[in-house]
């Protein structure tokens, strides 16, 4: 009786190894520009690269307080896709085709992603708004994390 739990239990181990999934995840980001007159530039940005963030990570601790010493020029990375995007704003104020049109693009390549496996997991979005005459700037900025079983 042990022998056949021992056995059994040995395949549902390895059975639940062969079926273990991984995910590989893709962050893309739209930055869409609230500045009024058009004076912004609004994208939709997805990186071609990857980075190991364990590269430019540190631990710290009371005994150890160093910091990571990366340089930036190697965080940075020049492969990506910059997708071109309306302001939100025009000479006339705020233009809802603008957005609407946005809208569509950013579909589109969410509908291309789902072709190519990624699934959308999450979307995460912050403004920085325009306040005024004072304030010179504002974006609505917009990250949508997908994830796909790694192959």
């Amino acid at each position: 009786m042990k022998k056949a739990l021992l056995i059994a239990g040995f395949f549902l181990y390895a059975g639940n190894l062969c079926f273990a999934q991984t995910f590989e995840y893709k962050t893309i980001t739209v930055v869409e520009s609230i500045i009024p007159n058009g004076l912004g530039r609004s994208r939709m940005i997805s990186s071609e690269e990857t980075r190991d963030y364990k590269e430019f990570t540190s631990e710290r601790s009371g005994e150890n307080d160093e910091r990571n010493k990366s340089d930036r020029g190697e965080i940075r990375l020049k492969n990506f896709e910059e997708t071109k995007l309306l302001n939100f704003f025009n000479m006339g104020g705020i233009r809802f085709q603008n957005i609407a049109a946005n809208d569509a693009v950013v579909t589109s390549k969410l509908n291309s992603l789902s072709e190519q496996g990624w699934e959308l997991v999450f979307v995460n979005s912050g403004v920085e708004s325009y306040s005024g005459e004072d304030d010179d700037g504002g974006i609505y900025v917009t990250r949508y994390i997908l994830k796909r079983l790694r192959s």
